[in-house]
């Protein structure tokens, strides 16, 4: 034999080799048929143990490979420049490995995974005739021996000539899949938009996204023009939930904002992404598509997000079919949109007339009644059956036919009437009402109807009436409910508050009549605006004093301290109504206030023509009396042993004396409120009010010059503080008097 004619039969071999795979690859239609058939091949003519077949994914630029597992193939996709394989394909040239494990090219995880060890590994590049790489081939473990040279000539020859019918198949795949694509987007597209209920339209989008492109998961986050926030409804059924946040943050706020779309294949290295969800679900964000939604008119009124996308990276394809998604439904968002905005406010403008204590009842273009709520039937004494449909006129007769009168003026004239303390007969009885007639007309200005608004304003609305004047509207809601009982007289616990104003004959001579008027309305709504804010109630207004009190018909466990914040808040309203006066070049006005908690009495007091509620008791006249001493301790806010000892909050107080007030005959402790204070007015308060109470323990003791030293340091810290002076002419004066048995109490002599 002839040197030559191994190498002639070797190429003959081959030969018939390449010409039996371009014939078994010609009658092949699928790409999987081909791949299958290419590996077979490959692994009987080299001896291996078993042989894959990479394509290049151009989309992604992804290395995929299929494997045959039952009855199901699945996708194993890698980047094409990772381990042996990418290497590879980037380089376009084949690779002989004898020791796998020794190169740190390969990728040991998936041995692990699987079970095989690999020993040997032969990898080249997949051409077509116009040397164009579309994949790589790998063959692993030969048997016998290593991979040689030859075996990677014959493998390049054998992966060239079945390479066009693998991007001839792998063409027409992706036809077919798109094909498929759209068919699928026509029907999803068809189906979505005949939905106008905006839950159900939300959940068939975000399923038919997942669908569409492949993915974990799908949100459609609609904007909120109203709060500026995306929210979406998760969940169907009772276990459906509203998710918000503003339409700025994150990756979907992003989007909406700028109107472009994100493809983000790696989210945890995007620094918009929050991965605090994910901690909180379990769940595992790899990859993010995100599109804006917008109108036909540009507006981007939401935003659909795409979470992990099966096998790898969103594609542009993927964003582009996305976005031809959104472009089709965003019309059948909106419409379903609006309709739950109409819905919504019919819901709430029946809910709205039912809740009304008023009655309304509204009248067609023909003048028929069309609607009548529940106070309408309630008022008139009708079933809803028994008015709807009926004539105004045919409705209201006899005694009420002024009613149907007023309608039709009104009707006729286009201007509405308002008719006050009118009479209304249903039945045997008489009703009070307040009456309203307003014509209905649209935003065209053409008639629609007539509505009838119907206020009772019976023995329930006229004690409400007379009760609003002494308390805030809603504690008068709250006594009604629980019958008029309160109107008689009771005892019990309350806190009452006296104020008046310092030198009012000086202002009111500056002023003159109308002046003082003017400045006493001004002032009354100021302060009883903080009163009826802390619940409490206006008994009545002694000239420029105000009397009130706290838990007298609604009681708190916390009126002391109601009553305390009230006073506070009063003296702070009034330095900057003061500051403003100032200004303006008028005089400042300085007010007292005294608090005591005690038994009290209440009642409506009067004549049967004039009644009026009022509190009566010792309680009261001593709260007046504290008021009055502020005069005499320099102070503001002065409040009785009681009080103190009910306050449940932390004030700056401070303890000023112990006195029998005029007419009393039993001592009163008294404290003095100082939070009203900041550091201008009251410099280094606390210690003050450290060294006031040494003072003061000094002074009961009869330790004049001791109690002496004590005012005089708190002089030095806080020289305005006019108390501690007040105690050192005390002091003066008993010393220079001794009395005959001191027992601590300052007895006062005048009111």
């Amino acid at each position: 034999m002839s040197p030559k004619q191994p190498i002639i039969q070797d190429r003959l071999n081959q030969a018939q080799i390449l010409l039996g795979i371009s014939d078994r690859i010609a009658a092949l239609e699928s790409l999987d048929e081909i791949l299958e058939t290419l590996v077979s091949i490959t692994s009987t003519q080299l001896g291996a143990e078993r042989s894959t077949i990479f394509l290049n994914d151009d989309r992604s630029n992804e290395l995929y490979s299929r494997v045959a597992q039952g009855n199901v193939t699945r996708r194993i996709r890698m980047m094409n420049d990772v381990g042996i394989a990418g290497h590879v394909f980037q380089s376009g040239e084949g690779v002989i490995i004898d020791d796998a494990y020794a190169d740190e090219r390969f990728n040991r995880a998936i041995d692990t995974q699987t079970g095989f060890t690999t020993k040997s590994v032969l990898c080249v590049p997949i051409r077509t005739v116009r040397d164009q790489a579309i994949g790589v081939i790998q063959v692993l473990n030969k048997s016998g021996g290593g991979f040689t040279e030859h075996d990677m000539q014959l493998v390049e020859a054998m992966t060239r000539q079945a390479a066009v019918a693998l991007q001839g198949a792998q063409t027409i795949e992706r036809m077919r899949e798109s094909r498929a694509q759209e068919k699928k987007f026509v029907d999803i597209v068809a189906d979505i938009t005949s939905d106008i209920d905006l839950g159900s339209l939300l959940q068939k989008v975000m399923t038919e996204c997942t669908r569409l492109l492949d993915a974990d998961r799908s949100t459609l986050f609609m904007n909120d023009a109203k709060s500026n926030e995306l929210w979406s409804s998760v969940g169907q059924g009772l276990d459906a939930f509203e998710i918000r946040f503003p339409n700025h943050l994150g990756i979907a706020g992003s989007v909406f904002t700028s109107g472009a779309s994100v493809n983000i294949p790696y989210a945890y290295a995007d620094l918009r992404f929050n991965p605090s969800f994910d901690k909180q679900t379990g769940y595992f964000t790899r990859s993010i598509l995100c599109t804006p939604v917008v109108n036909k008119h540009g507006k981007v009124i939401g935003v659909t997000q795409v979470l992990n996308k099966s096998g790898g990276p969103f594609t542009a394809e993927d964003e582009s079919r996305l976005k031809a998604f959104t472009a089709q439904i965003a019309i059948a968002l909106e419409n379903a949109a609006l309709f739950a905005d109409i819905q919504n406010m019919k819901n709430y403008s029946e809910s709205m007339l039912q809740s009304m204590a008023s009655g309304v009842v509204t009248l067609d273009e023909e003048g028929r009644i069309a609607t009548c709520n529940e106070a309408g039937q309630s008022i008139l004494e009708v079933r809803l059956d028994a008015i709807v449909g009926v004539a105004a006129a045919d409705f209201f007769t006899d005694e009420n036919e002024w009613l149907a009168r007023s309608i039709a003026r009104v009707e006729e004239s286009g201007e509405s009437a308002v008719l006050m303390d009118t009479e209304i007969e249903v039945g045997e009885e008489v009703k009070s009402a307040n009456v309203t007639i307003l014509p209905l007309v649209s935003t065209e200005q053409e008639k629609l109807g007539t509505l009838l608004m119907i206020e009772d304003i019976s023995t329930e609305k006229r004690m409400k009436s007379t009760m609003s004047r002494y308390m805030d509207p809603a504690l008068v809601d709250q006594l009604l409910a629980g019958g008029d009982d309160f109107l008689g007289g009771r005892s019990m616990e309350a806190t009452i508050l006296f104020s008046d104003v310092r030198g009012f004959s000086l202002i009111s001579e500056a002023l003159g009549p109308q002046g003082l008027v003017a400045l006493l309305n001004e002032y009354f709504t100021l302060m009883v605006e903080h009163l009826n804010r802390e619940g409490g109630m206006l008994d009545k207004f002694i000239g420029d004093a105000i009397m009130a009190g706290f838990g007298v018909l609604v009681p708190h466990d916390d009126d002391e301290d109601r009553a305390v914040r009230c006073a506070i808040e009063m003296i702070r309203e009034l330095r900057v109504w003061n500051a403003s006066r100032i200004e303006s070049g008028a005089m400042p006005v300085e007010i007292g206030i005294g608090i005591n908690t005690d038994q009290v009495v209440s009642g409506n007091i009067g004549s049967p023509k004039q009644m009026d509620y009022t509190i009566m008791g010792d309680g009261v006249n001593l709260a007046s009396r504290l008021e009055g001493l502020c005069k005499e301790y320099s102070s503001r806010i002065l409040i009785a042993q009681n009080t103190v000892n009910g306050l449940r909050g932390t004030y700056r107080i401070r303890d000023i004396d112990d006195v029998i007030v005029k007419g009393k005959t039993e001592p009163a402790r008294v404290f003095e409120v100082l939070d009203y204070h900041s550091d201008e007015t009251f410099p280094n308060l606390m210690d003050v009010v450290g060294h006031f109470e040494e003072g003061r323990q000094s002074y009961r003791a009869g330790a004049w010059k001791r109690a002496a030293h004590s005012f005089e340091t708190c002089l030095s810290l806080h020289a305005g503080d006019d108390l501690s002076r007040t105690y050192l002419d005390r002091i003066a004066q008993l010393e220079a008097n001794p009395p005959k048995q001191w027992d601590g109490v300052w007895r006062m002599k005048t009111k």
